[in-house]
């Protein structure tokens, strides 16, 4: 059996897209060391795929690290395939809020040297002693607390669209940035309880370890991150304290918590929290846009970008590599990238930069 994908993507996306099949999308992850990482990815990929497993998994010599969305008739018995592993036996499964079913097209499982990169030596502590779990009825509890800090742990375009009550939120577009920064910004408050929070718990698993390790005495995080949270709420009929959106990292780029709109499109200013990539795939920077923008500019982050996907495929082609656009200078959902030469008219421009 192949273990690896050959099927166009975009084939696989137009079958998912006509598909009518139920799809339960759901995140889980996991510390433990592996022996031989990649044995193990084969070994996945081999009887996930017989499951008809779509998602994007990681796995390291420290974990795995998943994302996946499974068909609603077969997730019993990926759940007993999935437990019968002797580490992941009763790993909890974050099952989506708010699910489509068109999260993920095809199965990736990757094998890398972590499952989150953090820039962090984990020989110099113990990844094992970290903060406090907290469930959504602790979480509400200690942040009606007044000297409680609560920290967001995700980068800035995930934090823009959703964020719980009161949090500090950093302007970082990686984890990694978000460590140090974080870890400087609270010097001066290490015996307040700090909570972190993030998409479905496994940076703050790391990040309250080395908090703890860095001398912060009271350290804790959301059990199961926002969707784990937002399910109890639901279930439990709790106040829900989380405002707006969760960003996700598969197509549906977001499942609503709240009602709550708390971002802005990047092009007019309008209320919006619809993330989407720029139809230009020289481009393909991340950004926020309006239904009126997105009929404006083609679905792409500007009018270079909506000229050039209107050029014939051979000239598309050739210029590729040549223009610079959005998404070849700056990173994912940066206003700065709307204010740029880049936004120009590629048609209508004289001098495109190059």
């Amino acid at each position: 059996m192949r273990l690896y994908n050959l099927v166009n993507n975009d084939e696989l996306k137009r079958r998912l897209l006509e598909s009518e099949e139920p799809r339960i999308t759901l995140s889980f992850y996991k510390y433990h060391h592996l022996e031989d990482p990649h044995r193990f990815r084969d070994e996945l990929f081999r009887d996930w795929s017989a499951l008809g497993v779509f998602g994007r998994i990681y796995v390291a010599r420290e974990g795995i690290n998943g994302q996946i969305s499974i068909p609603e008739v077969r997730f019993d018995e990926f759940r007993k395939q999935m437990y019968s592993i002797p580490f992941l036996n009763g790993v909890r499964l974050n099952i989506a809020i708010d699910d489509n079913g068109k999260s993920f097209f095809k199965l990736t499982v990757k094998v890398r040297e972590k499952i989150v990169a953090d820039g962090l030596d984990d020989a110099s502590f113990d990844v094992t002693k970290r903060g406090r779990h907290l469930s959504a009825q602790e979480f509400n509890e200690l942040t009606d607390q007044p000297d409680t800090i609560i920290v967001d742990m995700r980068n800035h375009y995930e934090s823009e669209v959703g964020y719980f009550e009161n949090a500090i939120r950093p302007d970082v577009e990686t984890f990694r940035e978000a460590l140090p920064m974080v870890e400087n910004m609270l010097q001066d408050q290490k015996d307040k309880p700090i909570i972190m929070y993030c998409t479905g718990g496994i940076r703050c698993e790391k990040a309250s370890a080395y908090y703890l390790h860095k001398g912060f005495q009271n350290v804790f995080m959301v059990d199961g991150g926002i969707i784990e949270y937002a399910r109890q709420c639901q279930e439990q009929g709790l106040p829900n304290k989380f405002i707006g959106k969760n960003f996700v990292f598969d197509e549906r780029l977001g499942e609503r918590i709240s009602e709550a709109v708390v971002a802005h499109c990047h092009q007019c200013g309008a209320p919006c929290d619809t993330h989407i990539n720029c139809a230009n795939e020289a481009c393909h920077i991340l950004f926020i846009q309006c239904e009126a923008c997105a009929e404006t500019y083609h679905q792409c982050c500007s009018s270079r970008c909506a000229d050039f996907i209107q050029l014939p495929a051979e000239e598309r082609q050739a210029l590729r590599g040549q223009l610079v656009f959005n998404g070849t200078k700056f990173s994912k959902g940066h206003y700065k990238a709307f204010r740029s030469k880049g936004s120009e008219s590629l048609l209508h421009n004289d001098s495109p930069e190059r």
